[in-house]
């Protein structure tokens, strides 16, 4: 070959690799600390040890969006990750969050947020009340960022109650949210809210009562990828906070409308566990739907809740859930116990359950 061809195929390589690297650069999502997925058991009086949690970036899914998780192994509440999953989306309009984790690592998320960006925290979007979810809500609040929800979670925020129905500590008001949306049943997956920022457009969709009564998914159109909260769970059984206004037919409705909203390319980010694929909520609506069926022909039959309890409905479903404990499979059996039956309305926010001793 003569020198002249060798040096033009130099040169045609020499162009290429870059560009071929790049391309590989850009298969998102990138994994960058993929989510624990042992079983684990704590002591009895366990505490988590916040001075230890870590918080890193765990999953890209663009050059400017990515998720925060907290250290595996340390929270008893989720040992894959410590705390709910916070989305980060930066660039020269600021900084978007999608929910800000546990108040105890308010300011490890922040150092963490500091790591690639020093942009302002413009906005704040809250997925769902939980702590895990919103406890660091007033400081981020402090820090300028504009909090936006679901106006039944504004109302259970400021209308704090503890488990047993006895008033709760308010929240710091830096930390409520300030734009309010509502779930339209005519509408379902119609977007609240709207924003263009970083070169992302970015849908606020609040959804019917599913995991709490105030839920809302974030959906970034360009990175086709979906922030599903805690409607999906892949460590332990279903969870519907009643008591928020959660509702396990409401979660079997939500995976329905996110079947819809989302293609076989999108993927879903739950607040715990691994990502996942529009299919992979199949088997979960399956086993919801099942369950439901099985407590409902129990207790139309008049059977006790501790009799609907010792059947061990959920024996099938062992092996394919991992973090399966009598707690939470006792959780579950008895949300779709009390549901099926006078289940109480949402006001302000909540349900007024039973209290069980």
């Amino acid at each position: 070959m003569r020198k002249a061809e060798l040096l033009v195929i130099g040169f045609i390589l020499f162009v290429l690799e870059p560009l071929a690297l790049s391309a590989q650069e850009e298969q998102y999502p990138l994994i960058l600390i993929p989510t624990d997925e042992s079983d684990y058991s704590y002591p009895q009086g366990y505490q988590t040890p916040w001075d230890r949690v870590e918080i890193k970036v765990t999953e890209k899914f663009s050059p400017n969006l990515v998720t925060l998780h907290g250290s595996a192994q340390l929270d008893r509440a989720h040992p894959d990750g410590s705390g709910g999953r916070v989305m980060v989306l930066f660039g020269p309009d600021g900084v978007l969050m999608v929910d800000t984790q546990n108040r105890q690592v308010a300011e490890k998320t922040f150092a963490a947020i500091r790591t690639f960006t020093n942009e302002p925290i413009k906005v704040v979007v809250n997925s769902h009340i939980h702590s895990d979810h919103t406890g660091a809500n007033d400081f981020f609040g402090k820090q300028g960022a504009m909090i936006f929800a679901q106006e039944n979670l504004r109302l259970d925020m400021i209308n704090p109650l503890r488990p047993d129905g006895r008033p709760a500590p308010q929240q710091d008001r830096a930390g409520v949210p300030v734009v309010t949306y509502d779930w339209d049943p005519a509408a379902p997956g119609k977007p609240a809210v709207t924003l263009n920022m970083n070169g992302e457009t970015i849908d606020f969709i609040p959804v019917m009562p599913s995991h709490t009564a105030g839920d809302t998914i974030v959906r970034f159109r360009k990175a086709n990828v979906i922030y599903i909260e805690d409607f999906y769970r892949n460590y332990g059984f279903p969870f519907a906070a009643q008591t928020s206004g959660g509702s396990i037919k409401g979660i079997i409705e939500a995976i329905d409308l996110f079947r819809e909203i989302a293609d076989e390319a999108t993927w879903l980010v739950p607040g715990h566990g691994t990502l996942i694929r529009r299919d992979d909520l199949i088997p979960y609506r399956d086993m919801l739907a099942d369950i439901v069926d099985k407590v409902s022909v129990l207790r139309t039959q008049g059977s006790s809740l501790e009799q609907v309890l010792a059947t061990d409905l959920t024996a099938p479903y062992e092996q394919s859930t991992r973090g399966a404990t009598q707690q939470n499979r006792d959780r579950f059996i008895r949300a779709v116990y009390d549901e099926v039956e006078d289940f109480p309305p949402i006001v302000n926010g909540r349900r007024a359950m039973p209290i069980r001793r």
